[in-house]
């Protein structure tokens, strides 16, 4: 695989070809990933719960993410790799600064940070110094005690029409990729029609420029159970290089998601 960049994933919007995209915390899994067609990996906060064994996101720090983007780069230089940015480590524009830039330096193409409008000077900052934005908007996962718990977003009209409004906002801001996660698949196929950046969903329908899964997802091992919005791809093909295989070339054929993964 050639290497990815910013350029590529706005090429495959244009082009029509869905983007690919898998968690990763280590250099095995980053090399797997890329000899196996990925696009994309995010060094996701989720490690806090599936390496960690915590109940949320919230204890993970930038150390952490630091630490398994490293090694996750280390597992392939070509993969474009994202690094989440922790809870409260982007809570103003000079701290949002000097944590994205470790992050970067420790390998990261890419930071992402959860919110809407109100990181618009964040995000401004960051693409000025040079640091390429992901947005997340949806269920994101930091907020999980606003919210409740953890559950669909965008149900309501009101709520929809802001998360449009939100998505539209990050693409000016400099943001060049967005995930929504956990929203209707009406609406999600509403915001990726909405904005020119790739738009990567998760539990969000069929209709956005691609998908990512947690990789304990794919196989079928995050906390006993498998969320609604994913499939066990491991039990399907029954090894770990076909199960990642099959999840890329069904998100390629648009084979995944299908109705069952959907939110309505």
């Amino acid at each position: 695989m050639a290497k990815v960049t910013v350029s590529t994933l706005a090429k495959m919007k244009q082009e029509k070809q869905k983007i690919t995209a898998l968690t990763a915390y280590d250099a095995s899994f980053s090399q797997l990933f890329h000899n196996q067609g990925v696009d994309v990996v995010l060094v996701g906060d989720s490690l806090g719960m599936v390496l960690q064994g915590g109940d949320d996101t919230l204890a993970v720090t930038t150390d952490d993410i630091a630490y398994h983007t490293k090694c996750v780069r280390a597992g392939s230089k070509e993969l474009f790799v994202i690094a989440d940015m922790p809870f409260m480590s982007y809570a103003n524009v000079e701290q949002s600064c000097h944590n994205a830039a470790q992050l970067m330096r420790a390998g990261a193409n890419m930071v992402k940070l959860e919110g809407g409008e109100w990181l618009h000077d964040s995000i401004r900052a960051l693409t000025q110094q040079g640091i390429p934005v992901c947005g997340h908007l949806g269920l994101t996962p930091q907020s999980v005690h606003v919210f409740g718990g953890f559950k669909i977003q965008g149900r309501e009209s009101e709520q929809a029409d802001k998360m449009v409004a939100d998505a539209q906002a990050l693409e000016a801001a400099g943001a060049q990729l967005l995930v929504i996660e956990c929203i209707p698949s009406a609406l999600a196929k509403r915001i990726t029609e909405s904005v020119d950046i790739p738009v990567i969903g998760i539990g969000a329908g069929k209709d956005t420029d691609g998908q990512i899964l947690v990789m304990h997802d794919l196989v079928g091992i995050s906390a006993g159970y498998i969320p609604k919005f994913s499939k066990n791809f491991l039990a399907e093909t029954g090894n770990m290089h076909d199960a990642v295989k099959k999840y890329c070339d069904d998100v390629k054929s648009g084979a995944f998601p299908s109705s069952e993964h959907e939110f309505n």
